[in-house]
């Protein structure tokens, strides 16, 4: 069997835009990926639906696997002639153990190539509003591992000489940092930072001097996965603060998905500074349809379409059976705006199925099995166009998506959403009715706050025209944090 080939891919240091080019398309042509504790779960999204997802996080003080076996599973893999990627959070040069683990692959002949992501010391601190080099303040930076306790190794009289440093994972020796620096002949007044989090939504920072540092963060309860920055370059966090401006910074979302395609709401929380949790995820199949059932279809009156998924199927099975999509002479409707706009950019028009009239023959076009069809449809024919399922890889990545800062919000789309969310989170082991009970609830309409109040909650925020705009609007404009 030939071999395969390992990529070591640096994830950066959480922002899931943060990932470059070349790393997204090494994720999407994986094979097998192992994954860390500290990257975004959410980049995993990109990987194909038969990629094996293997978890090798570690978290502080507990053994989890051991990075020998990490190199075995490396190994394994790539002889069983698999392109497998070893993600890794920020950079996987600095302070990522790429050395030993490219090491054991080219102890056994097995090609590699390193992927550089950014690094978290450097996003950190800009999300922070710090730059860590300035012609005024800081022409020299250094990065230091925080976790030896000893100490022993480290140039301490060196590092007092560089202008801003930088130390990952330094919490808990925070006292011993601050010690030796200032022993060694740094000033207490230096300004010191810690970053908790960095470049999330739920990133957290901490500012204060290397005098003060210790009890300032002890007083937030600040922990790792954090970076402290040590000089004068801080004194510019004041102007330069940006991330932590945006509207809806510190603040963390849950929204129910419901189909395949990206989110709109989820995207415009993003884009004002939250942190937006996805769940389920979805992943399609096509469904064949044959080619005397697709022209029959086309002489219906009216034809619904459930979802975009179910419009690309739809249009997608006339295109590879060559039919011309100007012989539908049906009048189109939809239930979302998300599938109105997913047949304007097939060239076609749609009208909501609120003003579909109930005269003419109905095709209802559908992503699910007729058994699990709505009523609420209608009463007309059905057809699934393609089969729309959860990808149950993300039921183990669900729990560990939710771990740190509380979920303080928790949005539904539709009324499938709110089902999907209780039954797929529940599956995960996630007590969803615990996190919605301690969180905010919004909906975007009347049908899904119904849906709500059949598991026995009500809505803190629906808007008064159902869009995910005014949703957004309500979110950003009311106090209901």
């Amino acid at each position: 069997m030939t071999k395969g080939k390992v990529y070591f891919v640096g994830a950066g240091p959480g922002d899931e835009g943060l990932i470059t080019v070349k790393g997204q398309k090494a994720i999407e042509k994986a094979d097998v990926i192992l994954y860390d504790r500290l990257l975004n779960p959410k980049l995993l999204e990109a990987a194909a639906f038969d990629c094996e997802l293997i978890y090798c996080g570690k978290t502080p003080y507990t053994t989890g696997i051991s990075q020998g076996e990490i190199n075995e599973l490396l190994v394994s893999k790539a002889l069983e002639g698999h392109r497998v990627i070893r993600l890794k959070g920020g950079d996987p040069a600095v302070f990522g153990r790429v050395g030993e683990e490219a090491e054991s692959l080219k102890d056994e002949g097995i090609p590699f190539e390193v992927i550089p992501g950014v690094t978290s010391s450097i996003a950190a601190s800009m999300y922070a509003g710090v730059p860590v080099t300035h012609r005024d303040y800081g022409r020299s930076f250094a990065m230091v591992t925080g976790h030896d306790q000893t100490k022993k190794d480290i140039d301490w009289n060196g590092l007092v000489s560089i202008d801003t440093v930088a130390f990952y994972m330094g919490v808990a020796n925070l006292p011993s940092i601050r010690e030796n620096l200032i022993n060694h002949g740094k000033p207490g007044n230096t300004p010191a930072l810690v970053i908790q989090w960095g470049t999330y939504g739920r990133q957290e920072s901490v500012e204060g001097t290397l005098d003060d540092i210790v009890e300032r963060v002890s007083g937030r309860s600040l922990g790792n996965p954090a970076i402290t920055l040590v000089g004068d370059i801080i004194s510019l966090r004041g102007k330069l603060q940006w991330f932590e401006r945006k509207p809806l910074y510190g603040q963390r979302f849950l929204v129910a998905r419901t189909g395949t395609a990206k989110s709109a709401l989820a995207e415009a929380l993003y884009e004002l500074g939250g942190e937006v949790i996805e769940f389920p995820k979805w992943n399609a199949a096509k469904v064949k349809i044959e080619e005397s059932q697709l022209l029959a279809f086309l002489s219906y009156d009216r034809i619904l379409f459930t979802s975009p998924e179910s419009v690309h199927g739809f249009l997608d099975s006339l295109t590879e059976l060559a039919i011309d999509f100007r012989r539908i002479s049906s009048k189109l409707y939809v239930l979302s705006r998300k599938s109105k706009k997913a047949l304007q950019q097939r060239g076609l028009t749609a009208e909501l199925k609120s003003g579909m009239p109930e005269a003419g023959t109905l095709l209802v076009v559908g992503d699910r099995n007729r058994d699990l069809r709505d009523p609420a449809h209608g009463e007309g024919d059905y057809i699934q166009s393609i089969a729309k399922f959860v990808d149950e890889r993300f039921l183990e990545i669900f729990p560990r998506m939710l771990d740190g800062k509380a979920v303080g919000t928790v949005l539904f789309s539709n009324r499938h959403s709110v089902d999907m969310l209780m039954q797929y989170g529940n599956k995960a082991d996630v007590d969803v009715e615990a996190l919605l009970k301690q969180a905010s609830i919004g909906v975007i309409g009347e049908s899904t706050g119904n849906r709500l109040q059949d598991y026995g909650f009500t809505s803190d925020m629906m808007p008064k025209e159902p869009s995910v705009e005014q949703l957004v609007d309500l979110i950003v404009n009311r106090n209901v944090f």
